[in-house]
């Protein structure tokens, strides 16, 4: 019951709040709020709705993810890659942006993501992130940058490119209205993109993005704004997020509901890879269930305050969690004063061009793309970099919701691969460094003498349907190639078993039996024991071929299974049981079945 409690209610476990600690939070909140103010109107252009949405979801999203999360840093709210996947979901549809029923499906989206993470939190489905390449992340907010900026460049150039267009005939558009772009636009983008540049530079502890925005404005109104054919934004509506209602009707969710479910994906994948990042400073445990179930209280909520999907952002964790916040208060904080700058500086908002805006869109694009980490992907690991790139040209070239499900896919079907060729170890014994006892040793490189009549090896991978082919195979070389019909098998390193994996055991053992060997097992992990004896495969097996410990097994096997006269005439004489009879010569011990040999 305290559990339950403490899953639906995971405020009841914050720190315990002191006057440095609030004040910590409280300023850490004004950077948030002075930081978001840029990206939430930015973000809202992106995902093509008004720019007041941006700001709604700014004030109602990161209140209940932090309030239902685990995460002491993590600020949620609107994204980029999420902005860009509701825009291109909803404007492939026909609908203009910006409508009344554009905003309304926008909204059902964000309900029916948040339905997704909470039902994924409920059924304690936070590990199935741990299987999603962050490659795919990578590559997928590599793309979307590519997209965000060139959605934005009709705006920097101010020439007319349609909506809904591909990625190459958005450029193509671009390229064939080079000779009528205005000079006047252009100027106001760059000179804003550079003054947000120089900013961050020079005056890092400033809002670069806020005062190039006001320097942006102040050139366009120079320039003639209007009368030089500068559009502005339209002024923001200066109250609280109003009341919304998604569309419940049976035809919405249908045609919504996949693209949902991208979006759900997309923002559990963020939001969960950034707190881990913060926590990874902070040393605090992040729990994955309870984040699911934060960003889906976050996102159902805010479907009914006007707040479109959201979820982690980097860029805000991360000044939240440099600016010193001590507790989720400060998330709270940011989006309570965030209201208050809106209600007192909104009408301004007429003074903004959307030149100006789509210079800061331009930086946000460049600064997604991690260059650093692709260039280490491309030099580390060719499957990586082939998960980076279908992504990233899926994210260009076909539906975004698709490219998240196709690099995920990906991630999959290349860990299964990997998984399905376990690795599978020879051992061998040595002198330890003293000189006065043997122990098994890694042969692979080694070229250590081995016993001509036992194998031993290590498995260091589960044993499941899909490594069981490639281990069976091995023991089939081991017993029909290298002609040893004695194979004992150190489970140290297996932790897991299924059906598939304990059935191909079973045939295994009864091929070699046949030949009149055994296949053996020592030091099996208690998970893998208990499945195997709950399928009663060790009675199929026979129990005596399993030993809990390695030295135990060899000397069980050595002294009563292995062909004693072979072993007479053996020049190796790997085993301490080697120099003893009946394995040396000399008085042999009578030979017994080794399922009556007690001991």
């Amino acid at each position: 019951m305290t559990a339950l409690l403490n899953f639906l209610f995971p405020f009841i476990l914050w720190p315990r709040v002191t006057k440095e600690s609030l004040k910590a939070d409280l300023l850490a909140g004004v950077t948030g709020a002075v930081i978001v103010l840029p990206q939430g109107v930015a973000f809202a252009t992106i995902a093509g709705l008004p720019p007041e949405y941006g700001l709604y979801t700014a004030m109602v999203t990161p209140i209940i993810a932090a309030l239902f999360g685990s995460s002491f840093h993590l600020i949620s709210g609107p994204t980029t890659a999420i902005s860009i996947v509701i825009f291109s979901t909803l404007n492939s549809g026909g609908i203009e942006p910006g409508s009344p029923e554009y905003i309304q499906n926008a909204l059902t989206i964000t309900f029916l993501a948040g339905v997704y993470q909470l039902a994924f939190a409920l059924a304690r489905l936070g590990v199935l992130v741990n299987f999603v390449s962050h490659t795919v992340v990578i590559g997928f907010t590599a793309g979307a940058a590519i997209l965000i900026a060139s959605s934005q460049m009709k705006y920097v150039l101010g020439v007319n490119v349609d909506r809904g267009e591909s990625f190459i005939y958005t450029w193509i558009a671009i390229f064939k209205q080079l000779p009528f772009v205005n000079l006047s636009i252009l100027l106001v983008s760059i000179v804003t993109l550079v003054s947000a540049i120089l900013i961050k530079l020079f005056v890092p502890k400033l809002p670069n993005m806020l005062n190039a925005l006001i320097i942006g404005g102040l050139v366009a109104m120079a320039l003639g704004g209007e009368s030089a054919g500068i559009d502005f934004v339209a002024e923001i509506p200066a109250h609280l997020p109003p009341f919304s209602s998604p569309d419940f009707s049976l035809e919405s969710i249908k045609n919504l509901a996949p693209q949902a479910f991208a979006v759900a994906l997309l923002g559990l994948i963020e939001a969960v890879s950034i707190s881990r990042a913060i926590a990874s400073k902070s040393h605090q445990r992040i729990d994955g269930n309870q984040e699911f179930f934060g960003q889906g209280m976050s996102n159902v909520v805010g479907s009914f305050f006007s707040s479109y999907a959201g979820s982690g952002s980097f860029t805000r964790s991360g000044v939240n969690y440099s600016a010193g916040a001590q507790t989720p208060l400060s998330a709270i904080f940011a989006a309570v004063i965030l209201a208050l700058i809106i209600l007192l500086i909104a009408p301004l908002t007429r003074f903004l061009p959307t030149a100006a805006m789509g210079g800061i869109i331009l930086l946000v694009a460049y600064n997604l793309v991690d260059l650093k980490t692709i260039k280490k992907v491309f030099e580390t690991s060719r499957s990586e970099s082939s998960i980076l790139l279908t992504t990233f040209l899926s994210t260009l070239f076909l539906e975004l919701e698709f490219a998240i499900y196709l690099g995920v896919l990906m991630s999959l079907v290349i860990f299964l691969a990997r998984t399905s060729i376990p690795h599978i170890v020879s051992l061998a014994t040595d002198l330890d460094p003293l000189g006065k006892k043997r122990t098994l040793v890694n042969n692979d490189r080694r070229n250590l003498d081995e016993c001509p009549q036992l194998k031993i090896i290590r498995i260091d991978m589960s044993v499941y349907f899909g490594s069981a082919n490639h281990i069976q195979n091995h023991l089939f070389n081991i017993t029909e190639k290298q002609g040893i019909k004695h194979i004992l098998v150190i489970g140290t390193g297996v932790n897991f078993i299924d059906m598939t994996g304990a059935e191909m055991i079973e045939q295994e053992s009864d091929r070699i039996q046949e030949k009149g060997g055994g296949l053996y097992f020592a030091e099996l992990k208690p998970t893998v024991n208990n499945f195997i004896h709950r399928g009663h495969f060790d009675e199929h097996i026979g129990a005596q071929y399993f030993f809990e410990k390695k030295s135990e097994a060899i000397k069980k096997i050595t002294t009563v299974a292995l062909d004693h006269v072979k072993c007479q005439s053996c020049q190796f004489r790997v085993f301490d049981e080697c120099r003893w009879p009946p394995l040396r010569g000399g008085e042999p011990l009578e030979l017994i079945p080794l399922e009556d040999y007690k001991k």
